[in-house]
């Protein structure tokens, strides 16, 4: 049963004023066993107006500090009754005034006794005053208004009784004033900022707990039940286990729980028939026990019980039934049956019943076969090996070796996977995972490094195999998708010029017939001259064509004789007859060209290398421009003589390697030289003529394309179906198409191919490839063409759906309507009586102001009028949405787009005819995948003209619908206009909107104030709820439902319920222990 809930004040609820309506007899419950009535009091002074009241009895409340149930209650009552509550309350603090009711007297109270630590020097009438003073400030913490208690906590009243605590003497221990200064404390607590205030105080929780030393047993009870509720409250638990800490060092305890469990067996002197210390001390260990982590943690509930079970407590318990208490019967049950319940499961974990804690042979056999087959049992043994050597000496301080190993033991078990420790902890700093993580195998984790790494690369490759397979799906599925789309127009289509076919050979069929029928009548009408002779014989008449008939007109007759004309004789060629070959020089060379006749250039007789050198990219001035220059006179041979050949071959050969440049070096250079001439012969030559930044970039290209050269070549001519070569990879290829200088020079050297570099060798391969530029090109475009088609698409819908949008928009012309009204209704002489206006005037509609206030414009106005007059236009956005993708569009840009795509289309249809001319080679299918492509891609891009000229003819149609110039106006210009007044007319809504409710909110701030008062108030009070960290009753109702075990029905009724169970269970088995009686 939850905790019942009430005021923390002696006033802190008035019972009658919820009794009936007749007039109230006001009753102050000061404590929770006596009350008393005021008589029935008429105020002496006229009720205020009720707003008045409203406000003053509010602030009356707020100094209660009552429940939010109770405030509730409070404010329910009709307005006599709160002037009656109001003007006895401050009839009552004006007969307490005085100097006991600031909180700065009872502070120097407290100080000056603190100054006098003995009892014994005072008179026993100094001693009541003392305690009738301590007294004075419990009762004014529990009834004072709330800024007592605030006033009391700023000034530090708290640290005052601590001090006080700390430094009182054994006569003042063991008096009345101990026990009235714990008062104090818990009557501070039952106010949620006091209870705050203590909870986050350093060491109030640790100075409670140094009072458990007195033989004051009202004080013992005191603190035992602070402490317990305490345990209740978020976060106390802990406290309160460190408490119990500081209280085993401060007291000089081998455990922190000693002095509890001695009392609890005390049954001499002043507790042998004291009840309610033992219950206090039971409510308290239920509470450390039940709360905190050992709400769900079952290991944390065992670590605590084991402590009080090695104190002997089972024993205790046993004794303490005696008294045959109800409330203490019930703390001892709850402790009983929580106990049976939790070894209960935890002997499932070992698939038994029950687990005998006290059997070292036991818990020894239960741990070994445990693990028994499995990794950690070497480190078992050599923990039970280590443990025969650890040292032991009886007079020695070596128990202090088995106190650290337990508690490193009780360190793994208790504490959380995020390194928290419930429990105040058994080593400092000692974190459990962090240990754990530095003990790992650094070789398993290199395996597991390796095996990731492994896994990683394997994972990349099938990813790589995918996503390529994936590539293939795509592109067939889009070539069906193409084909399936273009075999439906092409049906269309051909079903159309069927119908077509059908209708010219039906009008045919009927010129043919009126042909025969015009000639029989030509017959019959010819008489006795002669049969004349048919028509379109030579010499006859023509028949003249039907009207509307499609027949071409005849041919003209050939010439008599029936032979046909000869044909034209060709003509002759430019420039004459081409002077006859004169006698060849005597060298053999033929002069060259344009070059005078007998002047003839002598072959050169030029030194050829021995290896293959690099290239010089020069350009070479052709022989027919040498006659009259500086050439003419230059003569290279003469420097062949003069240069040191074999050097220039050595710094500029093709082979890529080192060599030493300075042949005429010292001595160390030259044995340099040697050894790396002789290393260099071990490694294979590579020949590089190409030039070498070209080199470098092609190499970084084929890396990233990760193919061979026999791979490239294959899908080039099988043009990729394997889906090998990505698009961004075809662009970059037709970069290094190979030039003719590249062609001529590794053609040179094609007889030394295993010894060419990776690029050239690439490029070499290449070359051997027929047309290999031209197919590139068009598997590239192939590849694009879909993209492209894609891209266009969408532009030319655009402006084909914008067109019709405005074209069929009802709002939009509703919206011209308004707009032409006003123009003409706010313009006078030539500016007005317009019949249109240009659309551009939509965006200037915002530019007039209005006179009442600059921040309104003509727009704000007009959207006003148009949702209250005309709501239709109101879907002018929703007509119009097409709108702002056709304002995006470049006619221009569109159609160079469009040429773009025609261009490619007709070069790949030339390299088809190109190819298909030649003679193919094996895996050559490019003739047979460009057929199907080109048949696609030609009715493809003949839907998106066909598209285009819809959407310009659309265009042109609604410009002129708007009375615009067609050849001026662009679709961006045009579509802009109407974007940018939609854009204005939606942000001229939003501002109205924004107008509107900033009126609204300033008409409804007059009447919220009070209310926004209160709702302030009441976050206020959740705030400090909140701080206080209690989400319960009020402290006073946590204590007593910890004292009677209220707090702990909720769990007994459920291990109730569980105890037939475990008992059945526990007869099933073999062993003989009883269920409730456990001895330790």
């Amino acid at each position: 049963m939850a905790p019942r809930k009430r005021s923390s004040r002696g006033i802190s609820f008035i019972f009658c004023c919820f009794r009936s309506s007749d007039h109230p007899e006001i009753t102050y419950r000061l404590r929770n066993d006596s009350s008393f009535a005021l008589q029935t009091m008429e105020p002496a002074l006229p009720m205020p107006p009720v707003e008045e009241l409203d406000v003053m009895f509010t602030e009356l409340v707020d100094e209660l500090d009552l429940t939010d149930k109770h405030r509730e209650a409070m404010f329910a009552l009709p307005a006599e009754k709160k002037w009656q509550i109001y003007c006895s309350k401050k009839k009552d603090q004006e007969e307490n005034k005085g100097a006991t009711s600031w909180p700065e007297f009872y502070i120097d109270q407290l100080n000056s006794m603190a100054a006098r630590k003995s009892l014994i020097a005072l008179e026993k009438e100094d001693e009541e005053e003392r305690n009738k003073t301590i007294e004075s400030l419990k009762t004014a913490l529990r009834t004072k208004p709330m800024r007592f208690v605030t006033r009391f906590i700023d000034l530090d009243g708290l640290s005052c009784i601590l001090n006080f605590l700390k430094s009182m003497d054994y006569e003042t221990a063991e008096s009345r004033i101990h026990t009235s200064l714990i008062g104090c404390i818990k009557a501070l607590m039952n106010n949620s900022l006091g209870r705050a205030h203590v909870l986050a105080h350093s060491e109030s929780i640790n100075v409670i707990a140094q009072s458990l030393s007195t033989e004051n047993i009202k004080t013992k009870v005191a603190v035992l039940e602070i402490m317990g509720a305490v345990c209740l409250v978020p976060g106390g638990h802990k406290k309160v286990l460190e408490a119990m800490l500081h209280y085993q060092k401060y007291a000089s305890e081998r455990t922190r729980f000693q002095t509890l469990i001695n009392d609890l067996d005390k049954s001499t002197g002043r507790y042998r028939d004291e009840v309610s210390l033992k219950t206090a001390i039971m409510s308290f260990i239920n509470a450390v026990l039940s709360q905190g982590a050992g709400v769900e943690s079952l290991d944390f509930r065992l670590h605590l019980r084991y402590e009080f079970l090695m104190l002997g407590i089972q024993p205790v318990i046993d004794k303490l039934r005696e008294h045959e208490n109800s409330t203490l019967d019930r703390h001892l049950d709850f402790f009983e049956m929580l106990r049976n319940e939790d070894e209960l499961e935890f002997a499932k974990r070992f698939e038994l019943v029950h687990i005998d804690t006290k059997s070292a042979t036991q818990m020894f056999e239960l741990t070994r076969k445990r693990l028994t087959h499995t990794e950690a049992y070497p480190h078992f043994m050599s923990i039970l090996h280590h443990c025969l050597q650890m040292p032991y000496k009886r007079s020695g301080n070596t128990v202090q070796y088995w106190l650290l190993l337990d508690r490193i033991v009780q360190q793994i078990v208790i504490q959380s996977d995020k390194g928290q420790d419930p429990d105040a902890t058994p080593l400092e700093n000692f974190n459990i995972k962090n240990v754990v993580r530095m003990l790992v195998n650094e070789n398993e984790v290199k395996q597991w490094k390796e095996q990731a790494e492994k896994m990683r690369k394997e994972h990349s490759e099938l990813q790589q195999k995918l996503e390529k397979k994936e590539r293939e799906c795509d592109a067939k599925a889009q070539e069906k998708e193409e084909m399936m789309q273009t075999l439906n127009k092409m049906k269309e289509k051909l079903e159309k010029e069927s119908s077509e076919h059908k209708q010219v050979k039906q009008q045919v069929a009927d010129l043919t017939a009126q042909l025969h029928e015009m000639s029989r009548r030509a017959i019959c009408a010819a008489g006795p001259g002669g049969p004349p002779l048919p028509p379109g014989a030579p010499g006859g008449p023509l028949p003249s064509p039907a009207p509307g008939s499609l027949l071409p007109p005849p041919p003209p007759p050939p010439p008599p004789g029936g032979c046909p004309p000869p044909p034209p004789p060709p003509p002759p060629p430019p420039g004459g007859p081409p002077p006859p070959p004169g006698p060849p020089p005597l060298d053999g060379v033929m002069p060259p060209p344009g070059a005078p006749l007998g002047l003839a250039l002598k072959k050169k007789s030029i030194p050829q290398p021995t290896n293959a050198l690099k290239s010089f990219n020069w350009s070479k001035l052709p022989e027919n421009k040498l006659a009259g220059t500086v050439w003419t006179d230059i003569d290279d041979a003469k420097v062949f003589k003069i240069l040191d050949l074999e050097d220039l071959e050595r710094t500029f050969s093709a082979y890529q390697r080192q060599q030493d440049f300075f042949v005429n070096g010292n001595s160390r250079q030259k044995e340099d030289a040697i050894d790396d001439t002789l290393s260099s012969r071990h490694k294979v030559k590579e020949l590089s003529v190409i030039d070498g930044r070209r080199a470098q970039n092609c190499n970084i290209l084929l890396s990233r394309l990760k193919l061979s050269n026999e791979e490239i070549k294959r899908a080039i001519l099988t043009m990729d179906e394997q889906e090998d070569l990505p698009k961004d990879m075809l662009e970059q290829l037709l970069k290094f198409v190979p030039e003719k200088g590249d062609i001529d020079l590794l053609e040179e050297h094609k007889h030394e191919l295993d010894r060419m570099a990776k690029a050239d060798r690439f490029l070499f391969e290449m070359s051997r490839i027929n047309h290999y530029q031209q197919r590139l090109q068009s598997l590239y475009f192939k590849k694009k063409f879909a993209e492209r088609v894609a891209e266009v698409k969408p532009k030319v819908e655009a402006i084909r759906a914008g067109s019709k949008a405005v074209l069929q928009s009802s709002s939009l012309q509703q919206l011209l309507e308004v707009v032409l009204a006003f123009g003409n209704y706010m313009n006078k002489g030539q500016r007005g009586n317009a019949f249109g206006f240009k659309i551009s005037s939509l965006n200037k509609i915002a530019d007039t102001k209005s006179s009442i206030d600059k921040n309104i414009t003509l727009l704000h106005y007009l959207i006003t009028i148009v949702e209250k007059k005309y709501p239709k236009v109101l879907r002018l956005h929703e007509e119009l949405r097409d709108i702002p993708q056709a304002a995006k569009v470049n006619m221009t840009e569109l159609e160079k787009e469009i040429n773009t795509l025609r261009s490619g289309l007709r070069a790949v249809e030339t390299e088809l005819d190109f190819q298909k001319s030649q003679v193919q080679q094996a895996g050559d299918k490019f003739v047979s995948v460009v057929s199907q492509f080109i048949t696609l891609a030609s009715f493809s891009f003949s839907d998106v003209e066909d598209l285009l000229m819809e959407a310009k003819e659309l265009f042109s149609k609604a410009v002129k619908h708007f009375g615009e110039d067609t050849d001026k106006m662009q679709p961006d210009e045009f579509f802009g206009i109407f974007d940018q007044f939609l854009q204005a007319v939606t942000e001229a809504k939003q501002e109205n909107e924004n107008m509107r409710r900033r009126k609204e909110e300033e008409e409804r701030r007059a009447r919220m104030e009070a209310q926004l008062k209160e709702q302030r108030e009441r976050e206020r009070k959740a705030r400090k709820a909140k701080e206080s960290g209690e989400e319960g009753g009020e402290f006073d109702d946590l204590v007593s439902a910890l004292r009677s075990g209220e707090v702990f029905d909720k769990d007994l009724s459920k291990l109730k319920r569980n105890r037939k169970r475990i008992a059945n269970q526990l007869a099933d088995s073999s062993r003989e222990r009883p269920v409730t009686k456990l001895n330790f």
